[in-house]
C-alpha cells in the first residue's frame, strides 16, 4: 500500500507491491523462495500479499492483457514459452492455456467472451484461434505493429513498417487493398506504431512515426479527412536536433463523446486533442523520457472520481489525472518491474498490467472507483485497512478507565474539555496522565529500579548455580533440555557428515546472491510458534506423577526413586528398624499358637523389596534381623542340621554320629560293622536292581596305585593335618582351611543378595 500526497491509496492485490524493488531478477527470487533461502526476499515479496486472481502469471514475462466485453474473462499473451492463457473472473483461477509458435505483439478479441480472437505474432504472421483452438494462419508483408479490427465492415486492420496499413477482411477470407499514408510536408512516413477506431462513427486515427503525426481516415471512402500535427517545439528537448531525432506517435485513445483524442508521443508527453481544434487543449509529461505505452480515457459516470480522467503510462511509471488539471496527478503508481500493457476495467478502480517479470501486477485504487463485482470483497478489505491506518485522532492520549481515573484523582475533571468521553472510559491527554500517576505513586521509579536490579541479580544468581545451558523457558523445563540436547546431538552429527564429505565446487548463480544472508536454519520445536504454548502455559505442564507418565517414561520414573541422599536412606532404615523390633515379639507369639512350622511372609519377602542397586554398599538390616529371629526358633525346637559332607572313618557309623549320613543312620550297627569287616560278603547278597548310597570324597591320603601304603602313613603323621585343605605330592594344596571363629552365616553360606552385583532378571531362576 502506498500512501499519495493527495491521501490517495493504492492497493496490490496481484503481484509485487508498487514501489518495491529488488536488486535480484524475479526468477532468482522466487527460486530461491522455494528453496527456503533469501529471508529478507521472502518477507518483501511474500508476506502481506494478497493474491486477488490465482496464478495471474507467466513462466518469464507478459506482453498483452484485456478483458472481455462482458466481464467475465481475461486474456493475456506473454513468454516463454509463447503462448496465451485465459483466466475465469467468476472462479478467480486459471481457465486454460494455449501455446503458439511466434510470440505475440498485439491480439483483438472479436466476440464478446473469449472463444474468438485474432493475433498478431513477430513473425509476420497472423492467427486466428476459436474456442476448439488454432484455426488459421497467414501472413502479411512486413513486419506487424498494431492490429484493430473493425466491426461494421468485419475488416482487421494491420500496421507494420512503411506506409501501408493492411486489411483483411473475415467475411471474405482474403486480403483487401491497403491504406497507402502519402507522405507529406512533415516528413517521410517509417511506420504506423498504433491504430484506433472511434466508437462513436468509426473514424480510424493512424498514429505515425517519423514526422509526428495522427492521421485520420474515413473506413467508408477508404481516404484521409484529417491530420493532427504534434508541436514539435514544445515536445522535443531544448538541446536537440530537430533535423536529425525523429517524433512519433505510439499511443492513441479517443473518448466516448466522439470528439476527444489522447495521444502519446515518444518523448513521453500525453496531448489531448479536440477535432474540432488544430491545437491541444492539455498537455502532460510522464517525466521520464521514455515513450508512452499506453493512453486510456477513464469513464464511468457518478460512481467514479472524475468525469475525464486519463491514464497515461510508459514502462516506468502509471499516472491518472484529470483532463482539465493536468499539472497535478489524481494518483501515481511506481511498479516493480517494466511495464508493457496496461488495462483499466471499465467502471472500476482495478488496474491490470503486463510486465517483464513473471506475476502480473494489480492494482486496486478505492478513490477511482468501486471493485468489480467479481470482487466486491476488495471493498470491504479495504475499508478495514483504511479505518486501521486513519484512526490517529487520539494519538498523544491515553485511555483510562473510570476506576483508574479516581486512583489517580482526577475524578473531578469529568465533564471538562480535559477527559473526552469515550465507551465505558475517557481520553485524556498523555502528558497529563504521565503527571498524574508521578504525583499519585512517587515511587514508581523506585519500585521499578528495584525490581529491575532484582531480576537482574537473579539471573546471575542462576548463572552461578547452575553449570547447565539455561533454556529460557517457564513450564516443562525438562522437556526443553532434552530436546534442546537432542537438536544439538544431531547437529554435531550433521556436522561430522559435512566434514567427511568432499565440498563440490559449482557455478551457479545462487552462490553469489547468497552472499549477503547466511541460509535459514530449520526452525526446531522450541522456536516453532505453534508449539510455544507448552513451555510458557502452566496448564501445559507436564505430571510426572501419574500412571501414564510412567508408562510412557518408565526410565524416568526408575531415576526419580534415587532422589534421596545417604543420611536420609540412613534415617529411614533405623525407623524401619526400630519399629520392627518392637512388634517382633507380638508376631512370634500369634504365630506360634497359629502354626508352629508356618513361614514368616515378612521374611520371604526381605530379599526382594530390598534392592542393593538403588543403595550400594548399604546393610539389610531387615533381613539381618529376620535372619536371626529364625535362628533362634529353630535352636528352641530343638532341630539339628545334618552336614551333606560326611566324614569317614570306622567312628563315623555310628547311629549317633552327627557327622553320618542319612544312609548311615539308617544301618544297624551290627550290619554296618560287618560290612565294614567283610565288604565282599554283602556285595554278593544285594540284587543288581536294589538301590543303594554311595558317598564318595576325594582324600589325599590315597595314592597313584589306588591303595594305602604304610609309608605314606608315617610321612603323614610327621605333619600336621589342616581341616579342609588337601596336600599333593609337590607341595601342593587345595582348599581353606576353616575358622573356629567364623560366624554361623559364613559356615552356613550366603543367606543375602550379592551385593553390587546386576542380575539379567528378577523374574527367571538362573540354572546351575
Amino acid at each position: 500500500m502506498i500512501a499519495d500526497p493527495n491521501s490517495v491509496r493504492v492497493y496490490t492485490v496481484n503481484g509485487a507491491a508498487a514501489g518495491s524493488s529488488s536488486s535480484l531478477p524475479d526468477w532468482l527470487i522466487r527460486k530461491r523462495v522455494a528453496k527456503g533461502k533469501g529471508k529478507r526476499a521472502a518477507r518483501e515479496h511474500v508476506e502481506g500479499t494478497i493474491e486477488l486472481i490465482q496464478g495471474f502469471e507467466f513462466p518469464e514475462a507478459s506482453n498483452r492483457v484485456k478483458t472481455t466485453r462482458d466481464g467475465h474473462h481475461v486474456i493475456a499473451t506473454g513468454t516463454y514459452k509463447p503462448q496465451m492463457r485465459v483466466w475465469d473472473l467468476d472462479q478467480l483461477s486459471l481457465k486454460f492455456e494455449r501455446h503458439s509458435d511466434a510470440e505475440n505483439v498485439d491480439f483483438v478479441i472479436l466476440s464478446d467472451d473469449w472463444t474468438k480472437s485474432i493475433h498478431l505474432q513477430n513473425d509476420r504472421t497472423i492467427e486466428l484461434h476459436t474456442q476448439g483452438g488454432f484455426h488459421y494462419r497467414t501472413r502479411i508483408p512486413r513486419f506487424g505493429r498494431s492490429i484493430a479490427y473493425h466491426y461494421p465492415s468485419c475488416d482487421t486492420y494491420v500496421s507494420a513498417s512503411g506506409n501501408e496499413v493492411y486489411r483483411l477482411n473475415l467475411d471474405q477470407g482474403r486480403f483487401m487493398t491497403p491504406l497507402v499514408l502519402q507522405d507529406g510536408d512533415d516528413g517521410e512516413v517509417l511506420g504506423v506504431n498504433t491504430i484506433d477506431v472511434n466508437p462513436v462513427h468509426q473514424l480510424l486515427a493512424f498514429g505515425v512515426e517519423g514526422n509526428g503525426t495522427v492521421q485520420l481516415w474515413d473506413p467508408r471512402s477508404r481516404t484521409s479527412v484529417g491530420t493532427l500535427r504534434l508541436p514539435r517545439n514544445r515536445l522535443m528537448p531544448i538541446n536537440a536536433n530537430v533535423g536529425q531525432m525523429n517524433l512519433s506517435v505510439t499511443a492513441i485513445s479517443s473518448r466516448g463523446d466522439g470528439l476527444s483524442y489522447a495521444v502519446g508521443t515518444s518523448t513521453g508527453h500525453t496531448l489531448l486533442y479536440d477535432i474540432r481544434a488544430a491545437k491541444p487543449f492539455a498537455l502532460k509529461d510522464q517525466g521520464y523520457g521514455l515513450p508512452v505505452k499506453n493512453v486510456t480515457w477513464i469513464e464511468g459516470g457518478s460512481r467514479m472520481a472524475g468525469d475525464g480522467m486519463v491514464l497515461s503510462a510508459d514502462k516506468k511509471v502509471i499516472k491518472i489525472w484529470d483532463r482539465l488539471t493536468p499539472e497535478t496527478n489524481f494518483v501515481s503508481v511506481t511498479p516493480a518491474s517494466d511495464l508493457n500493457d496496461v488495462h483499466h476495467i471499465s467502471g472500476s478502480g482495478l488496474l491490470l498490467t503486463a510486465n517483464e517479470g513473471i506475476q502480473m501486477a494489480t492494482y486496486y485504487i478505492p478513490q477511482l472507483g468501486p471493485a468489480p463485482r467479481w470482487a466486491s470483497f476488495l471493498e470491504n478489505i479495504t475499508e478495514e485497512m483504511e479505518d486501521q491506518t486513519t484512526r490517529s485522532v487520539y494519538e498523544d492520549y491515553k485511555f483510562v478507565e473510570r476506576n483508574e481515573l479516581k486512583t489517580l484523582g482526577l475524578d473531578h475533571l469529568i465533564g471538562t474539555p480535559a477527559l473526552k468521553p469515550y465507551m465505558h472510559g475517557y481520553f485524556i491527554s498523555l502528558k497529563l496522565y504521565d503527571t498524574a500517576r508521578v504525583i499519585a505513586n512517587p515511587f514508581a521509579y523506585e519500585e521499578h529500579r528495584e525490581k529491575m536490579v532484582r531480576d537482574k541479580m537473579d539471573k546471575l544468581a542462576e548463572t552461578r548455580i547452575r553449570a547447565k545451558k539455561d533454556v529460557g523457558v517457564k513450564v516443562n523445563k525438562a522437556l526443553a533440555e532434552k530436546i534442546l540436547r537432542d537438536e544439538e546431538k544431531a547437529q554435531q552429527r550433521a556436522d561430522r557428515k559435512t566434514k567427511r564429505k568432499q565440498p563440490a565446487e559449482t557455478n551457479d548463480v545462487d552462490m553469489e546472491a547468497e552472499v549477503e544472508e547466511d541460509e535459514e536454519s530449520k526452525p526446531g520445536i522450541l522456536s516453532d510458534p505453534r508449539f510455544s504454548k507448552v513451555f510458557e502455559n502452566p496448564e501445559f505442564a507436564i505430571d510426572e506423577n501419574t500412571r501414564e507418565y510412567a508408562l510412557l517414561n518408565p526410565s524416568s520414573v526408575g531415576q526419580g526413586s534415587r532422589g534421596k541422599t545417604m543420611v536420609e536412606e540412613e534415617d529411614e532404615e533405623s525407623d524401619k528398624a526400630s519399629s520392627l523390633g518392637l512388634e517382633g515379639s507380638e508376631s512370634e507369639s500369634e504365630e506360634d499358637k497359629e502354626d508352629g512350622h508356618s513361614s514368616d511372609s515378612s521374611d520371604e519377602g526381605e530379599l526382594t523389596k530390598f534392592d542393593l542397586r538403588s543403595r550400594p554398599g548399604q546393610r539389610n538390616v531387615r533381613a539381618e534381623e529376620a535372619y536371626q529371629r529364625d535362628r533362634a526358633r529353630n535352636r528352641a525346637a530343638g532341630l539339628k542340621m545334618v552336614p551333606m559332607r560326611p566324614q569317614t572313618g570306622p567312628n563315623s557309623q555310628r547311629l549317633g554320629d552327627k557327622n553320618a549320613t542319612f544312609g548311615q543312620r539308617r544301618m544297624p550297627a551290627s550290619s554296618s560293622t560287618s560290612s565294614a569287616k567283610r565288604p565282599s560278603v554283602k556285595k554278593a547278597h544285594v540284587d543288581d536292581d536294589a538301590p543303594m548310597e554311595i558317598s564318595w570324597v576325594p582324600s589325599s591320603s590315597t595314592g597313584s596305585g589306588g591303595k594305602d601304603s604304610g609309608e605314606g602313613k608315617g610321612k603323614m603323621r610327621g605333619k600336621e593335618k589342616r581341616k579342609g585343605v588337601e596336600v599333593f605330592g609337590a607341595g601342593l594344596e587345595r582348599g581353606v582351611e576353616e575358622r573356629s571363629d567364623a560366624n554361623e552365616s559364613e559356615r552356613q553360606g550366603r543367606t543375602q543378595r550379592r551385593k553390587g552385583v546386576r542380575s539379567g532378571s528378577k523374574n527367571a531362576f538362573r540354572r546351575i
